[in-house]
């Protein structure tokens, strides 16, 4: 796959992200369709040359919000203010957003540079203008050389680089990304989310982006907005949001967790025969029986004969390997780094211990003895 270029830009596209892109404000939007809520009041501010993505299951809200900004939908209540401006009532062609869809959307008919200069043409750019721009973002994205074929010639992650330039030649004021990455392969899909990202960086362009896919958030955004049901659970940095989770959701989408039945009082928690700390967010203010949510990182283990924990199932993950300990009733997922877990044989008894400093605890769930190595 062809690298982007690192050279310096000097377009006017670069000259105008140098002073700083557009802030983005989502203020309590609603949006319906017959009995569903798809926004249900969601507000969200967007800094100014941020990188913010939008991540969630299917039907959280996450691709209607992205349209509203765009302009493709219409709100029930609710405002879009970009760059202090109100746009709530503003067209999607007089919004100066550029957009790049999961199924690239360009034109068949059209060659590479004609594609990427046809929202020019659009605006009434002359053809020597056209030509000119067209070719700088071809530089931009690495795809100088391929300016005089069409869309069917190239590559799934080509075509993308293509919908990308095409997106970014009308200099707009802010990117929206729509799931860009989920059709190509994971080799291609890992290379191109880091060209987008250092692009983002050198044009400093304000950019929101859509998916589902955890690992390309915490690889690329400066901020994350996970959404659940038309409403927003946490907004955090990608390493505060897997660290320090508020809510049960943000923790169980965001990276993997172990539920673990423990009973709450005074805002400590006894697991494995440790007290924690409960963290504050949601449900810290709970008592009584309750699930303890745990990282992979947040327990280890020690061979012990007399342990109480027996290793059920392992899997190679690299630098480390994931353990699941059967403690009692209970599965929980351990890492260890991987030339100590290649010592450790499936039946081995261990002792578990906390290593977190706290734990997020949630309402206990009656299904939480299932085996977390085959949950979701």
């Amino acid at each position: 796959m062809t690298q982007m270029k690192e050279t310096p830009v000097t377009s006017t596209l670069t000259q105008n992200a140098a002073s700083g892109g557009a802030s983005v404000s989502l203020e309590n939007l609603v949006r319906t369709y017959g009995k569903v809520r798809a926004l249900d009041g969601l507000t969200l501010k967007i800094e100014p040359g941020e990188f913010m993505a939008l991540l969630g299951p299917s039907g959280c809200g996450k691709t209607t919000a992205l349209r509203v900004l765009a302009g493709f939908e219409q709100l029930d209540s609710g405002r879009v203010v970009v760059g202090g401006e109100d746009l709530s009532n503003v067209s999607a062609q007089k919004r100066d957003m550029g957009m790049v869809f999961q199924s690239y959307s360009l034109f068949p008919n059209l060659n590479v540079l004609n594609n990427v200069a046809f929202g020019l043409r659009m605006r009434k750019q002359s053809a020597s203008k056209r030509r000119a721009k067209a070719g700088e973002l071809l530089e931009m994205v690495g795809l100088s050389d391929q300016a005089g074929k069409y869309p069917h010639q190239m590559s799934g992650g080509q075509q993308q680089r293509v919908a990308l330039a095409r997106a970014l030649a009308i200099e707009p004021r802010v990117l929206l990304l729509d799931e860009p990455l989920s059709a190509l392969d994971a080799i291609v899909r890992a290379e191109l989310r880091d060209q987008i990202r250092s692009l983002q960086q050198r044009l400093a362009i304000t950019t929101v982006f859509v998916t589902h896919d955890q690992e390309e958030v915490l690889s690329m955004a400066d901020r994350v907005c996970v959404m659940s049901r038309g409403h927003i659970e946490q907004v955090a940095t990608p390493s505060e949001l897997y660290a320090r989770p508020v809510t049960a959701f943000v923790a169980q989408f965001v990276g993997i967790s172990s539920r673990v039945p423990v009973d709450a009082s005074g805002r400590e928690v006894v697991i494995f025969g440790q007290r924690c700390p409960v963290r504050s967010g949601e449900g810290s203010s709970l008592s009584g029986p309750v699930d303890a949510l745990l990282r992979p990182e947040d327990i280890a283990i020690a061979v012990d004969p007399e342990g109480k924990g027996f290793v059920t199932r392992k899997s190679f993950l690299g630098a480390v390997t994931r353990l699941v300990v059967q403690v009692g009733e209970i599965s929980v997922r351990v890492d260890v780094r991987s030339d100590v877990g290649s010592e450790i044989e499936l039946g081995t008894h261990v002792r578990p211990s906390i290593v977190a400093r706290d734990v997020l605890i949630a309402p206990r769930k009656v299904d939480v003895l299932s085996d977390p190595a085959t949950a979701s």
